[in-house]
Parts: structure tokens; sequence; C-alpha cells
């Protein structure tokens, strides 16, 4: 298995994009990239969107060699509506109907009415799919953030071949909630690629209990997954390692920059010295 991290906030753009390669199929979890429309009052600034460009043209040119799309939610950096590369793909989507909030429920429908018949949808909540030797698991649709946020709902995705298990854990924020981290944890992966609590929200959206909680989960995570690329929410904190600096002294915890070699970029953060 190759597992190649696109994209995520450590390298400029809000974004937590993973694709992979095995023998029997090449797989894009979550092809797309957005920015943060305001953030200290500020619309995105010249180096924002000339990194999203770019990486939106990156996503292009994978997605189209891709045989199978992901879609783990219906969040424009996870999803791109208005793309053209879905035609004549396996898409496997978070049930637009089932354990779903409004806004995304209507993303959803206008989504499958653009589509139309040119991709194969499946529905994947739950659900195992199986490609020779490569295996597809999708979880059961877990919170977005904690239990009862407005945000909805995610999959979380599994793929698996004979060398190789990986998770992608899409906006688990945290994770927060202790049944995402205990599936995180039953799942067993070699690598796992999580979203990171939204410590940018510190005593607004996101409490000081719910930091607390995640600290714990990533602990427990840390002690049983020998690798771990934490990034997207979290690293619109410009004070993400002091607020987890237990979490990283463990040392096995990456960004999507740390993990390609590449410097990290957190350009969302800088947006008042932009």
């Amino acid at each position: 298995m190759i597992i190649k991290p696109v994209v995520s906030d450590s390298l400029g753009v809000r974004s937590l994009s993973v694709f992979i390669e095995t023998d029997d199929a090449r797989i894009f979890i979550d092809p797309s990239a957005a920015l943060g429309p305001y953030r200290y009052g500020l619309p995105p600034k010249p180096p924002e969107i000339q990194a999203l460009e770019f990486y939106k043209k990156r996503i292009r040119e994978l997605a189209v060699n891709a045989d199978i799309i992901i879609i783990s939610h219906y969040h424009y950096d996870h999803y791109d509506p208005r793309e053209e590369f879905y035609d004549g793909k396996l898409l496997i989507l978070k049930d637009p109907v089932k354990k779903i909030n409004y806004s995304q429920k209507k993303r959803a429908r206008d989504f499958l009415n653009y589509i139309g018949k040119r991709a194969k949808i499946e529905y994947g909540d739950g659900k195992v799919f199986e490609f020779s030797g490569t295996k597809i698991k999708i979880s059961e649709p877990f919170p977005h953030g904690d239990a009862g946020t407005r945000l909805g709902y995610v999959v979380m995705t599994t793929v698996e071949d004979e060398n190789t298990k990986f998770l992608h854990a899409s906006d688990v924020g945290g994770p927060v909630y202790d049944r995402a981290a205990e599936y995180i944890i039953s799942e067993n992966p070699d690598i796992a690629v999580i979203d990171g609590p939204a410590t940018y929200f510190l005593g607004y959206r996101f409490s000081h209990e719910n930091l607390v909680k995640s600290i714990k989960n990533l602990m427990k995570i840390g002690a049983n997954i020998e690798k771990i690329i934490l990034d997207h929410h979290l690293l619109r904190d410009l004070k993400y390692r002091e607020r987890l600096e237990k979490v990283y002294s463990s040392g096995n915890f990456l960004t999507f920059a740390e993990y390609l070699g590449e410097k990290i970029n957190m350009l969302e953060a800088h947006r008042k010295e932009l």
C-alpha cells in the first residue's frame, strides 16, 4: 500500500485529503480543499488563495486517476460538488438521509442530482467493500466533534491490503467523543490520519472540558497505534503544540507537512500577519 497524504491545514488550506494505492485499487478519500471564509474577522489573503489553487489542481490530477472516491461528509473542504472528476468512478458516500443534519442533507441531495448517472453510487455507512486483496470498511456515523453537535455526522474509512492497514478518521474533532476513540483503537491500524481538536475555538465553541477529553483519547490512541498523522482543525491554532504538549511528548504524532518532509505552513492561523 502506498499512502499519499495530499493536503491539510499544516500545508495552508482546509482539507484532510488522502490518496491510497494498493495492487487492486486507487482510492481518494475526501478529495477537496477550501479556505475559511473569515478568520479574525478577515477574508482569505493572497497566499491562501494561491495555496488553494495549487492544491485543487493537485487534487484534480490525482482524482482523475482514482478508481474509488470516498466522501466522509458534505462539508466543502471534504468534497467539491461541482468537480468533473467523478465521472465513471465508484463513489462511496456518507448516507445522504440517515444520521445527517439539515444542511448536509440538502448539500447531499444537490450533489446527487448533479452527479446523476455519471458515477456508480454506494452509501457506505457501516458497510465493507472488497476489491480482490483490498478491503474498504466504512464506519457507522460518528459525531462531527462531541455528541450533540449541530455539525452533523461523519464516517471513518479503513483501507486494508495484505501488508498495511490504514484508517482515516475524518472530522472526529479530537476525538472528543469516547466512542470514536474506541473505534479508532479497535480498528488497530498501522497508520491513522485523524482530525485534531478545534482548539482555535477554545473557550468559545470548544470547551476546556473537551480539550481534556481530546488529550485523554489521543494519549490512548498513541499508546496503541504506531504512527498518527494529526492535522486539520488543530492546525488552525498557533498554540496547538503547547495545548497538546502531553500528546506530542509520545513522539508518534505528525502533521501532514511533517509526514511529507515539508515545512509547516499554517496560513489561516497567520491571517492577521498576511
